[in-house]
């Protein structure tokens, strides 16, 4: 196959030689990804782009794995190998099928948010989601960052201005003005910025392990409203209790979500041909805020 043509070339690139096997794995939406076997050494997982990827994908990813384990205290996978062509990573488990692994990812999200709090919102650098720049640049009111860094910026890019017309582009800036009334002040914390259930995995001891990360300083509400608005398996509904109860939650934190999960139903509008319905999504929340005629 072609994904493991290139992985393996990659690998061999980047001087691992130990390589036996490359063996294709489903489930990444933006990267080629594989599972690696070699001589004399433990199996890891390899992912790669198709083509020449934006200087620095890797690496930031590798530099938020790190921020969530040194800084979060979540467990993420060893970082291998990190360069702008390849990320290397120790392999992780399937997720238990359990309400007690959900609840305690449920602590461990609600101790990261609320440990690392900060006075800005945005990250030292731009990162990436998906395969689009996520831009961080530093500011200190979290509506406006929102507004400009997390869903305006999508306006841009070809596929959502193929998807939206005039109207639903006046009605997110409509809605992009009203934010301060529309979601409460929050402080920023480390999110993980990407946190739909597919990258929730399990250490070999089965303890929750997250992959895949976009973080930034941002409200915690982008984590909670990505994993409500994806499909989380029945076992997880403890997950949310437990969460709104050790975050102090008010009551209309579900009313929310909505709104909060336009940011990625912009990026996955403005990435992907199949957008799994992203589009209807986001013509249903800002419907209310389209102009009258």
């Amino acid at each position: 196959m072609r994904s493991t043509t290139i992985l393996l070339e990659r690998l061999l690139e980047a001087g691992m030689r130990e390589v036996v096997t490359v063996q294709p794995v489903a489930g990444g939406v933006a990267a080629l990804a594989g599972m690696v076997t070699r001589r004399d050494a433990p199996p890891v997982f390899v992912k790669a782009f198709a083509d020449e990827p934006d200087d620095g994908v890797f690496l930031a990813e590798a530099e938020g794995l790190a921020a969530l384990r040194e800084l979060g205290g979540v467990a993420t996978p060893e970082v291998i190998l990190a360069d702008r062509r390849l990320l290397v990573l120790s392999v992780l488990h399937e997720r238990p099928h359990s309400e007690s692994f959900w609840e305690r990812l449920a602590h461990l999200l609600a101790d990261m948010h609320l440990g690392t709090t900060h006075p800005r919102f945005g990250w030292h650098r731009d990162n990436w989601l998906g395969r689009r720049r996520q831009v961080n640049t530093w500011q200190d009111d979290g509506h406006a960052f929102f507004a400009e860094h997390r869903l305006l910026r999508w306006l841009g890019e070809p596929r959502v201005q193929a998807a939206l017309d005039a109207g639903d582009r006046a009605a997110l800036e409509r809605l992009c003005h009203r934010l301060p009334d529309l979601l409460p002040v929050r402080p920023a914390c480390l999110t993980h910025g990407d946190l739909w259930v597919q990258n929730v995995l399990a250490t070999p001891d089965g303890q929750p392990a997250l992959i895949d990360p976009a973080v930034s300083y941002m409200w915690a509400e982008v984590d909670l409203a990505h994993l409500w608005s994806t499909s989380p398996p029945p076992e997880a509904r403890r997950f949310f209790e437990v969460y709104a109860d050790r975050t102090s939650l008010d009551g209309d934190w579900r009313a929310r979500m909505p709104i909060v999960q336009l940011r990625q139903h912009l990026a996955v509008l403005a990435q992907f041909d199949d957008d799994w319905g992203a589009a209807d999504q986001i013509r249903a929340v800002l419907a209310p805020f389209r102009p009258r005629s």
